[in-house]
């Protein structure tokens, strides 16, 4: 599957690729961005590849532009890749009515409830599709090396993500996690939406709080919330149910919740500490 170039930016000594590619699960032409960070200029190389999933009405250039993740990337010889979060103009009825839920509001789910089966299916693209395309369209990533972060509801597809597919990722970090949707508003929209509003079980199988009590082995987490953030405060995030049943289930040892003073939603929030999550990741893409 080939990739389309609209843009090559240079960024920290490496290159950031705006790219575009037909995607079947999604039903429609995607658009992400990629940085390949210096190291991946030379010859025969291959470096590991961090994916960042963004929030509720980001598209793939919000972090790439604001989050300032090339920073660290570059130093590290980690590849980002950043998708974009849901297809785009399905002309599906209320597709464009909300925030919360349609365009811009994938959830990396794919979705069971007519007519978002015609191509909400991020959960498909994001594990599948996406990175074969990727992997078989730059040789200069490598397919063995691969971690996952994200922010807001990608922070809950993070976090689903690598609890649904032990060992497809080598570390999983968030910033602001939509962390147990099936007890916020955000997320009960959302799954009544793709799922049907009987079927709690698929719910579930969405959400890390339940995902996290199922878990077996170490698990190794990174999460950072601004204690400033409103969506914190209106409780749409719920760190503290994704920690209480981890620690029932054993699985805390090793999750690090930050609560960060002040500091809200945005991109100011995730810039700060930026840094810190491609380490996170480094520790194990680079081991």
């Amino acid at each position: 599957m080939s990739f389309n170039t609209t843009a090559t930016i240079a960024s920290f000594g490496g290159k950031l690729l705006k790219l575009t590619h037909k995607a079947s699960s999604t039903n429609c032409d995607m658009a992400l961005n990629l940085y390949l960070p210096p190291q991946a200029s030379k010859p025969g190389s291959k470096v590991p590849v961090l994916f960042y999933l963004s929030g509720l009405t980001c598209t793939g250039d919000n972090c790439a532009e604001k989050g300032f993740f090339q920073h660290s990337a570059s130093q590290k010889g980690i590849a980002i890749v950043y998708p974009d979060t849901s297809p785009r103009g399905l002309k599906i009825e209320g597709e464009d009515d909300a925030y919360d839920f349609g365009s811009g509001a994938g959830f990396y789910v794919n979705a069971t409830k007519e007519p978002w089966t015609k191509g909400y299916n991020m959960y498909t693209y994001i594990t599948e599709e996406l990175p074969k395309a990727l992997f078989s369209s730059f040789d200069e990533l490598d397919s063995e090396r691969v971690s996952i972060t994200g922010h807001s509801m990608g922070g809950h597809g993070a976090l689903t993500l690598f609890l649904k597919n032990p060992g497809l990722y080598k570390s999983v970090s968030a910033f602001a996690p939509i962390a147990n949707p099936t007890n916020c508003p955000w997320g009960q929209k959302a799954f009544k939406g793709y799922f049907g509003e009987d079927q709690q079980g698929k719910w579930k199988e969405h959400d890390a709080t339940e995902l996290v009590k199922q878990w077996k082995g170490p698990l190794d987490i990174l999460i950072d919330v601004g204690t400033g953030d409103n969506f914190y405060k209106q409780g749409q995030l719920l760190p503290e149910n994704f920690m209480k049943a981890a620690k029932e289930a054993g699985n805390d040892k090793n999750i690090n919740l930050r609560m960060q003073p002040d500091y809200d939603h945005s991109y100011f929030f995730i810039s700060t500490f930026a840094d810190d999550h491609v380490a996170h990741a480094a520790k194990y893409l680079l081991a």
